[in-house]
């Protein structure tokens, strides 16, 4: 009697699971399509606002620009946080920029146009500290950043640090041999090192970029 119990209990047990399965797939899929379509109307409003957001931006309206992306505004949205990172730069709200860029580093660690983004404001800030780190924080994750690269070499030359400036530069120049902006800056480096044949070498390959370009007339006619 006691094995026929058991027995009756696993059938209406199984029976119970069997009538339940369709139920619970019923509730598993609304919640799917409850989650499906509130992405859907989410991304729809997102899209919107960044639409307007770009028009205005192109219109230099920075107060509408920003105003449209903060009324959807996501704390946890990279992409939101970005946009809102340009378009207050653009609006010269700095301080708030850096927030903005700050949150997009947070949610995407290895972002390399957020830490290029909050360089921007930084650099508005005079903080130059905050963005020789960036830089360095995105030379760690790639080493032959052009534009990185470049803008270390520029940074260092301005301060009189030309052996530094030569080793960003270097990089550029050995990547991109002929665009003029490293070639010229290439060059005043050389130059400000003492290294007459080298700055020489540029300066005249940078007149085969531009032609009768002032700052390579310059100098070569230092070096002569």
């Amino acid at each position: 009697m006691e094995t026929l119990m058991k027995v009756k209990m696993q059938n209406a047990k199984c029976k119970m699971q069997f009538f339940s399965l369709p139920r619970y797939l019923a509730t598993s899929l609304l919640l799917f399509y409850s989650f499906t379509l509130f992405g859907q109307t989410n991304y729809t409003a997102l899209q919107d606002a960044f639409s307007k957001s770009y028009l205005s931006e192109s219109k230099g309206n920075f107060t509408d620009a920003i105003a449209v992306l903060k009324s959807v505004y996501q704390e946890d949205s990279y992409e939101t946080n970005l946009r809102l990172g340009w378009v207050t730069y653009l609006g010269g709200l700095f301080t708030e920029s850096t927030a903005f860029y700050q949150k997009a580093i947070k949610l995407k660690p290895y972002s390399i146009e957020a830490k290029l983004g909050l360089a921007n404001p930084a650099s508005a800030l005079g903080n130059w500290e905050q963005v020789l780190y960036q830089y360095n924080e995105i030379l760690k994750i790639d080493p032959q950043n052009t534009t990185v690269n470049y803008r270390m070499g520029s940074i260092y030359y301005g301060r009189n640090d030309y052996a530094k400036a030569e080793k960003y530069l270097e990089k550029v120049i050995n990547l991109y041999p002929f665009d003029y902006d490293t070639m010229i800056l290439y060059a005043w480096t050389n130059f400000k090192l003492g290294k007459l044949r080298e700055a020489q070498v540029m300066f005249n390959k940078a007149l085969l970029n531009k032609s009768n370009d002032a700052s390579a007339l310059e100098g070569l006619s230092l070096i002569k």
